[in-house]
């Protein structure tokens, strides 16, 4: 939490906060597009049911997620998510400033009633879209989609698996290798693959 000690406001304490609502850095944005304004207290399992029940649909091409402040992180955090469990999405991540207005009242008696202090902030703010479609490599801020190769994929640990059971093999166990001390770790095939 931010120090109110050095900055004059411990007399005070905070009592409403508005956020200058400003236009999305995308251009072109068809209307209908899903916009998901991630704030601070935001759970990630409610946002992420919502989004994905969305993308999933055939209609919804982009999606929007916002978030400034300490919202930050946890918007990055969906996207990342959602990138992951969608696949094949290409991004554009726009940074900026939100500008906020904050009002405080006064802890003190003897000041008069209704008096309020107004603080404007700029805080950090993120927006980024992701696309089924593709989107102009040469914009600022544009990343293609991820490619899974050297990625572990469920698949071929399944194969792998299905193939040793095959044999009547087991997964072979991770031992430690007397020559490299307790901490390293060395795979023992099963004896009927070394034979």
């Amino acid at each position: 939490m931010q120090s109110t000690r050095n900055s004059g406001l411990e007399k005070f304490k905070k009592i409403g906060k508005t956020e200058e609502e400003s236009p999305l850095p995308f251009p072109e944005l068809p209307p209908d597009v899903v916009e998901m304004k991630v704030k601070e207290g935001s759970k990630i399992r409610n946002l992420m049911g919502f989004a994905m029940s969305r993308m999933e649909g055939e209609s919804t091409r982009q999606i929007v997620f916002s978030g400034s402040g300490r919202a930050v992180t946890k918007t990055i955090t969906c996207v990342e998510i959602m990138k992951r469990k969608v696949g094949g999405l290409h991004q554009v991540t726009k940074l900026r400033y939100q500008s906020l207005r904050e009002v405080w009242e006064s802890r003190e008696q003897r000041e008069p009633k209704g008096e309020n202090l107004t603080v404007h902030r700029n805080v950090p703010s993120i927006c980024i879209l992701l696309s089924k479609d593709p989107l102009d490599p040469q914009q600022h801020g544009y990343q293609p989609p991820e490619s899974l190769t050297g990625l572990w994929t469920p698949e071929e640990d399944f194969i792998e698996e299905a193939s040793l059971s095959l044999r009547g093999a087991k997964r072979p166990l991770l031992s430690p290798s007397p020559e490299s001390g307790s901490k390293r770790l060395s795979v023992e095939p099963p004896q009927h693959l070394v034979d």
